[in-house]
């Protein structure tokens, strides 16, 4: 919750106390100093405000005492514009896209350890086009990626086979769910949703002989087939082996953060998850955006998120 801070003595420890000519007036309760909402407000607090404090225009407009169109215009004159930083060092690194409606989203990639945005592209649709120039870019920009921590776009282990690759354990888990659901009624899909529910609690040697096994005690249900209606013979677990076939596609790679020169990797993507989902909150207490200016409120949330990073 905002609290207007005292001019004299910086204290946040303030309070309304009643209305005169129009205005707002507040008092500290550590010094008792009174005084008014002020009208002298700089553009960087305006901003901050706005972007960070998850202020309406109605709000900042009280809060600063003005007008709601004063704020508006204001705002639009206020320029936030991401550009592709310079970079040293090296590190892991998250990629990641979300999405706001169809046609619109922001491409991430950001230091594993630190947080640090190390690029950023708007981008209509998730290819593998933006991802090699999101890699490029980081690269030729001066930063040493030890690997790559990524979310389950299949065409990017291949593309980028010559770093050390980690599949998100955590959306592995999403993607068997959603396969074989919450309360799967097969027997040999209950055993296999729970083998990847304790997928972050094992190594891989374990994993592996388990998941072995597994396959060959469910061998004759995973293989059946059935006559279907167009007169031919299908699989008749179709969920049940979609679930495997993905889980034997992104085997070799659940496990790279436990292999040698990898000890630092993280095994989900929990940090850039993380990041979204504060973005996303900020950005739903200005619903109605045009594209130009949530454009220009992205910009500015990972610009205000690396000079923080930065101090």
């Amino acid at each position: 919750m905002f609290r207007t801070r005292c001019a004299v003595c910086g204290s946040t420890h303030t309070k309304k106390n009643g209305v005169r000519k129009g205005v707002q007036v507040y008092k500290c309760v550590e010094c008792g100093y009174q005084f008014r909402a002020t009208k002298d407000v700089s553009k960087d607090e305006l901003w901050r405000a706005y972007q960070q404090d998850k202020q309406t225009m109605a709000e900042l407009a009280a809060r600063y005492g003005i007008s709601v169109s004063t704020v508006k215009r204001r705002l639009h004159d206020i320029q936030r514009e991401w550009a592709q930083p310079p970079l040293r060092g090296s590190g892991f690194v998250h990629m990641d896209v979300t999405y706001w409606g169809r046609g619109f989203g922001v491409l991430l990639a950001m230091d594993s350890q630190t947080g640090m945005p190390l690029y950023i592209a708007f981008v209509k649709s998730e290819t593998l086009r933006d991802y090699q120039d999101a890699v490029s870019s980081i690269e030729q920009r001066g930063y040493t990626i030890r690997g790559l921590i990524i979310d389950g776009k299949q065409g990017l282990f291949k593309a980028f086979s010559e770093y050390p690759i980690q599949m998100c354990q955590f959306h592995m888990k999403q993607i068997v769910r959603r396969y074989l659901t919450l309360n799967p009624r097969l027997l040999a899909a209950r055993e296999l949703k729970g083998l990847v529910g304790w997928i972050n609690k094992c190594n891989e040697a374990d994993f592996n002989m388990a998941y072995a096994r597994w396959k060959e005690r469910w061998k004759d249900t995973i293989g059946h087939k059935s006559l279907h209606k167009d007169g031919k013979m299908h699989y008749t677990h179709q969920r049940l082996r979609a679930a495997m076939n993905s889980l034997n596609f992104f085997l070799p790679y659940l496990f790279t953060f436990q292999h040698v020169g990898c000890e630092e990797m993280p095994n989900t993507n929990n940090k850039i998850e993380g990041t979204f989902t504060d973005l996303k909150k900020n950005l739903n207490n200005h619903s109605g955006l045009t594209l130009e200016n949530r454009k220009r409120f992205i910009s500015g949330f990972f610009l205000a998120l690396k000079n923080r990073l930065s101090m």
